[in-house]
Parts: structure tokens; sequence; C-alpha cells
């Protein structure tokens, strides 16, 4: 049985990060399809929780290679801008006990400075551009 599993898969793209988004995605919304008392919505969630697993599916199944590639590309390339700006607001939450954070009102540059300092003269290392803030 586990060799005809490997023989059929020869060839196939398998699965990747956009795939595994896909499924749980579909999981999600069937799911929350069961606590919707809406008729109307419920279906909807249904039917769209079905069409993304079988889409999942579809591309798991594929033996286009370069087109999956491209889409999961495509999905990492959205994925983590998302997954960055959240890094991002992570870090400044930990660091909001020992330093501020400003940007810089000519390029938006963030820029950490330690606190308690009093009234001081900031420097954007990116523009050089001066600026007075209290730390």
């Amino acid at each position: 049985m586990r060799e005809r599993l490997a023989r059929f898969m020869q060839g196939r793209y398998g699965v990747d990060q956009f795939s595994n988004f896909l499924v749980i995605l579909a999981l999600i919304l069937m799911v929350a399809e069961l606590f919707i008392p809406v008729v109307h919505i419920r279906s909807g969630l249904s039917t769209a929780g079905l069409l993304l697993l079988l889409y999942a599916y579809f591309r798991i199944f594929s033996k286009n290679h370069y087109r999956r590639y491209a889409e999961n590309e495509r999905f990492m390339k959205y994925f983590n801008k998302v997954r960055f700006f959240f890094a991002r607001k992570k870090s400044h939450l930990e660091q909001r006990r020992t330093h501020r954070i400003y940007k810089c009102p000519s390029c938006k540059q963030s820029i950490r400075v330690p606190k308690g300092k009093g009234k001081i003269a900031i420097t954007c290392p990116k523009c050089r551009t001066e600026f007075i803030r209290k730390s």
C-alpha cells in the first residue's frame, strides 16, 4: 500500500506552505459553520470550505511544478509581509519598558531611543533629519 502511494505521488507537486494554509483555512471555515445559526451563511461557509479543500488537493496532486511553485512564492511574499508586521509590533511591545520608538518625520524610519533622558535631539540614521522629542 505504501509503495502504491509513493508510486502515485511520483511527479506530483506535493504539499507546500500554501496548500497547508488552504487546508487549515478550510477547516476553520467548516468549524465556524457549526456555530452560525443563519442557514444562508452556513451554506456559504460550507461551500467555501469545500472549494478551498478541493483546490488544496488539486495543488497537491498537480504535475505542473512551475505553476504551483509560482503560486507558493506569491503566497509567501504576502504571508511574510503579514508575519513581519506582527513580529515588529511584538518587538515594539517588548521594548516599551526601556525604550521609546519614534518615526522620522521625513522618511518614516523607526528610531529607538532609551527612555528617561529628557528632551533630546534625535538624528535619523537614514536621512540625517534632526528632530527633538522627549524620551
